[in-house]
């Protein structure tokens, strides 16, 4: 049988919806709300509790600091 042997730093990647709530001053219902509304970061289940790869909310960051600078242009930028 092959076993197979995960790296800590991919494990250290993956945050909790709890940790990402209180990481960026939200609740966890509002992370849920954002997610059902199809707005929110992906996500995969570990047991009951939702768990995020950093990768993919900074991705999603990204993605809301785009979308607030097309809203909201800076003066003076090109």
């Amino acid at each position: 049988m092959e076993t197979t042997n995960v790296h800590p730093a991919t494990l250290n990647a993956v945050v909790s919806i709890s940790e990402l709530a209180a990481d960026l001053g939200v609740s966890v219902q509002t992370l849920y709300d954002l997610r059902s509304q199809g707005r929110g970061p992906r996500g995969f289940r570990v047991g009951r509790e939702l768990r995020f790869r950093v990768t993919e909310v900074e991705a999603w960051l990204a993605g809301l600091e785009e979308a607030d600078e097309r809203r909201h242009p800076r003066r003076g930028a090109p």
